[in-house]
């Protein structure tokens, strides 16, 4: 399969430019097929062919397994979560704080790598923020800050710049110190090559609504199997726990511990058949494309208005703009889908191997007016 071919089976790119898939990917008929195809299965014939829950056992299985095999984990090390929100308020609530704990994180977070560190701030917990320069990272900085730190968390991909920061190496600063990492990952799968085994962090979040085109509710966790037995979650389900029924109850081996209680397999499903989706048409081949025409888009905005790098690393792209809810709003009329950001206050339009030239064409046509 092409990224062409690919397109021609994604019905919300027919109707308009869609530069949005840093937020939202829009799914190709086949994946939103395996959600309804499970959902039948599940509430028509297991009731009272199988077993419901059994059925849904076995759907949760056959992800982990397919999500394992996509990161470069082991099965076990993956638990199916909800959001890459959920996955790091997970680890979040898994640890043991004191008040005298220090949290480590960048200032170019999402709200989802800000908002449980906040929380734990109200119970005493010191959150340290990294200052960044135009989406990136300086490691001596980066390494002052974590020297006593119990956690840091960190984006794979900054959702506000496009950039990539470097991964291994502020895990290996932070592990020297002898801090937890927890990477966001939402930017990744879908667009780039994703190893956790090569990056090193003891946990992983991240989902696939966005560029792999899964459908909302199909995220991921990953965490190291030298880690979690370190971590006991609060929330805690027949999912969490070996034996739902024995007093005291034991934690489920491995990432599993994450998973609570009864959830719809069905976004799980099409995370599954996203994945298989991605990997046909070719991980390269897709990051090859977005890269290019990324850097088409990057090529024709001024300058002094680009606010993520001049040669791309990503599909997102930052353009500075005098009213960015205004120009989302005029570009929308003209059937162009970016999103406005609230920092910096700029634009983003995030393309994606489906996209086309005349996509990123119409898009810098549209912002002449802009300069």
């Amino acid at each position: 399969m092409t990224p062409l071919e690919l397109r021609a089976d994604v019905p919300a790119l027919h109707e308009s430019v869609y530069l949005n898939y840093g937020a939202h990917g829009p799914s190709p008929e086949y994946v939103v097929e395996a959600a309804e195809s499970f959902l039948h299965t599940h509430e028509y014939d297991a009731p009272t062919r199988t077993n419901p829950y059994g059925t849904a056992a076995e759907a949760f299985d056959r992800t982990r397994e397919s999500v394992a095999e996509y990161v470069g984990a082991d099965p076990a090390e993956i638990a199916l979560t909800e959001s890459t929100t959920a996955g790091i308020n997970a680890i979040a609530g898994a640890i043991d704080w004191q008040p005298d704990d220090v949290v480590v994180r960048t200032d170019l977070e999402h709200p989802a790598g800000i908002l449980p560190w906040q929380r734990l701030e109200r119970e005493g917990v010191e959150v340290r923020v990294v200052a960044t320069e135009n989406g990136r990272i300086d490691l001596d900085d980066f390494a002052a800050a974590v020297a006593d730190a119990r956690l840091v968390c960190f984006s794979a991909i900054t959702w506000t710049h496009g950039t990539r920061l470097p991964v291994a190496d502020l895990v290996a600063i932070a592990q020297e110190a002898g801090a937890f990492t927890l990477v966001d990952a939402v930017q990744v799968p879908g667009q780039v090559p994703m190893d956790v085994t090569e990056w090193g962090a003891d946990a992983v979040a991240a989902a696939g609504h966005k560029w792999l085109l899964g459908l909302w509710g199909g995220g991921f966790l990953y965490v190291d199997d030298d880690v979690v037995e370190t971590l006991h979650p609060r929330s805690l389900g027949y999912r969490s726990v070996k034996t739902p029924t024995a007093d005291p109850y034991e934690l489920a081996a491995g990432a599993r511990r994450f998973e609570v209680g009864t959830a719809n397999p069905a976004t799980h499903v099409a995370l599954r058949e996203a994945i298989e989706v991605n990997t046909e048409v070719g991980i390269d081949r897709i990051e090859d494309r977005v890269l290019r025409l990324a850097g088409r888009l990057a090529d024709g905005i001024p300058a002094d208005r680009l606010v993520s790098p001049a040669d791309p690393e990503s599909g997102l792209v930052t353009i500075d703009v005098d009213d960015p809810a205004a120009t989302v709003e005029r570009l929308a009329a003209e059937g162009i889908r970016v999103r406005d950001l609230p920092f910096p206050d700029a634009i983003r339009a995030s393309v994606h191997a489906i996209n086309i030239e005349s996509d990123v064409d119409r898009l810098l046509d549209a912002l002449e007016a802009e300069w």
